[in-house]
């Protein structure tokens, strides 16, 4: 199951502490060494959508502690910083102030997050010509602390959409080597499915219904993925008894969630092609293509093909189409 979004608390490792500490020959004087400092906690892009998984047992990480000083003016040693891996296209944002504080968008791309705590000073640092014996020395402190949201965006170069059971697992299937969980039912698909194609890569966003922007079914969880994709790939069922309102549902759902989405380039497929005869999908094709009015959630891509997983020519065209 794919993890897409994780709430994490990050801290940078404590300071150590600085020591009292006295020469050991008689009048000597303080020679108490400095702590050493925490360690940094840093964010690290990797090229693994799954890693958002890693959060479902651990929801907490701290950096190294740094070491206590010692004697003869010895300073500590420094903690170990703490690097986390992130999958590409995860947004981090401060739970907070609810900031966007940066975005995941390339590989081994590095961000420090959490500053580690500064090492106290033992009691050398502390030594003066009026305070010859310090007896004391600073403790070490705390380093940074931030409570984060991650939340995953797909990054697909094609994005499968449409309403429930409109075969784009299936389809997915096909044109990859994925191997997406397929029914002839609703909802089969409960988390995105990726499969790549001649170094495409193209994602099968599970099924949007009516009201997903607002919570609905599984929602904004998935609305959020298509951000993210070059070109939707829409698909509309032959066996649909109404496909300007199939069309219609999903367009709107695009519009509530983010009006931007309704300019991302579009092909209409007509899916199971192979479950009705000729004119019926051309029938559907025409009803499409006379709706069609700029700048509305009618804006119809000019592309609208037939596809059948059963039809190999069908598919042989729609993999030339998307090399285009």
């Amino acid at each position: 199951m794919l993890i897409d979004d994780a709430d994490i608390t990050v801290q940078g490792g404590h300071g150590g502490a600085g020591i009292v500490s006295f020469g050991k020959k008689m009048g000597s004087g303080p020679d108490g060494g400095n702590g050493g400092k925490g360690g940094n906690v840093y964010f690290l892009g990797v090229n693994d959508i799954t890693l958002l998984t890693q959060f479902t047992h651990q929801t907490a990480f701290e950096g190294g502690l740094g070491r206590p000083g010692g004697r003869n003016r010895k300073s500590g040693k420094d903690g170990e910083d703490l690097i986390i891996m992130l999958p590409v296209g995860t947004t981090v944002i401060d739970n907070e102030t609810k900031e966007i504080l940066f975005e995941i968008k390339d590989v081994n791309q590095k961000e420090l997050i959490c500053k580690g705590g500064k090492g106290g000073r033992g009691n050398y640092e502390f030594r003066s010509p009026r305070r010859t014996t310090p007896e004391f020395a600073q403790p070490g402190l705390s380093g940074e602390k931030k409570n984060l949201k991650l939340i995953l965006k797909l990054i697909a170069d094609f994005g499968l959409i449409g309403l429930p059971n409109a075969g784009k697992s299936s389809l997915l299937n096909e044109l990859t080597n994925a191997k997406a969980q397929v029914a002839n039912y609703p909802f089969t698909t409960l988390t995105p499915n990726l499969g790549v194609f001649k170094g495409k890569v193209i994602a099968d966003i599970p099924g949007l219904i009516e009201g997903a922007s607002g919570g609905r079914g599984l929602g904004v969880s998935f609305l959020k993925h298509i951000e993210k994709v070059g070109v939707l790939l829409h698909c509309i069922s032959s066996e649909t008894t109404n496909p300007l309102a199939d069309y219609k549902t999903i367009r709107e759902e695009l519009k509530n969630y983010n009006k931007e989405l309704l300019n991302k380039s579009e092909i209409i497929l007509i899916t199971k092609s192979d479950l009705t005869d000729t004119k019926n999908v051309e029938k559907i094709a025409k009803k499409l293509k006379n709706k069609a009015k700029p700048g509305t959630v009618w804006y119809l891509a000019k592309k609208i093909h037939p596809v059948s997983i059963h039809d190999w020519d069908s598919i042989v065209k729609l993999k030339n189409l998307l090399l285009k």
